[in-house]
């Protein structure tokens, strides 16, 4: 070869030599004591590793590419109606709201306490229903028996109610014991008479009750009559319209009422009357 050829020159300035390389160059490539390059260590040297490392990077790159396909396939698909979900209940807040500026409050949910408990109701002592207490009896006085008091007290109270004065419950008082004997009587001549209480009956024509009132004459009904208050009350009514019955003696005044064919038979009870009347209103 020249020494002038290009190509020598390339080569000559591509790989420069030295005394000290060229002589260890040939040294290990020439004669017995040549120098063992050192061995170097082959981490993948092995063939059967190789082959199984390859295989399990395959593997493991092809499941992380099926879950990312996955991934991406099922994604959409949870999320999307999620937010279509949560779009529609944006669109219908939306729409109620703009509907009317004037919208009720709605009423605040009140939720029973978890740890309340109902106050027990105590139970109320059922008493016993009062019985009715009977108006107490008056005493009998002057010789008169029970029912002969009641009666007497029905009289006098009836006189009080119509702000009569003591000496009308006297005259009533008398004009009763002289013709009932105080004692509420039917007649024999009103059959019908015998159906309301009473406590015997008379003969004298159609008279009945306490005072023997004739129904005939205007006093009032069988049924009337036969109610002590109700004689009663209609004595002191006639008796009222009576002028100057006030100043009248006690028989004159039950005369003039009742015009009885015995005018002098009232005067036998005044006494009777008076204490009977004194006792009824202490």
């Amino acid at each position: 070869m020249h020494p002038a050829d290009p190509s020598s020159q390339k080569l000559t300035d591509a790989r420069p030599t030295t005394p000290s390389d060229d002589a260890a160059s040939t040294e290990r490539t020439i004669g017995r004591h040549r120098v063992p390059e050192p061995p170097r260590r082959a981490l993948l040297g092995s063939t059967p590793l190789r082959v199984a490392l390859a295989t399990g990077v395959t593997c493991c790159l092809s499941l992380v590419a099926v879950a990312t396909a996955r991934g991406n396939d099922e994604a959409p698909r949870t999320v999307e109606p999620l937010a279509e979900a949560v779009a529609d209940r944006a669109a219908i807040a939306d729409e109620r709201a703009s509907r009317s500026l004037d919208r009720d409050v709605a009423p605040a949910r009140i939720l029973p306490s978890p740890t309340a408990k109902p106050t027990p109701t105590p139970t109320a002592v059922r008493k016993a229903p009062k019985k009715p207490v009977k108006p107490r009896r008056p005493r009998p006085v002057a010789g008169l028996d029970q029912a002969q008091m009641d009666n007497a007290k029905i009289i006098v109270d009836v006189g009080l109610e119509m702000k009569m004065p003591r000496r009308a419950l006297v005259v009533a008082l008398s004009t009763a014991m002289q013709e009932s004997n105080l004692y509420n009587l039917a007649s024999d001549v009103l059959p019908e008479s015998a159906e309301y209480p009473n406590q015997g009956s008379g003969s004298d024509h159609d008279s009945v009750g306490l005072f023997q009132q004739r129904p005939s004459s205007g006093w009032g009904t069988v049924a009337q009559l036969m109610r002590p208050s109700y004689a009663a009350r209609a004595f002191y009514t006639a008796l009222n319209e009576i002028p100057g019955w006030q100043d009248m003696s006690v028989t004159a005044a039950a005369q003039a009422v009742q015009i009885s064919a015995y005018p002098d038979a009232y005067a036998q009870h005044e006494d009777r009357a008076t204490t009977v009347a004194a006792a009824l209103t202490a």
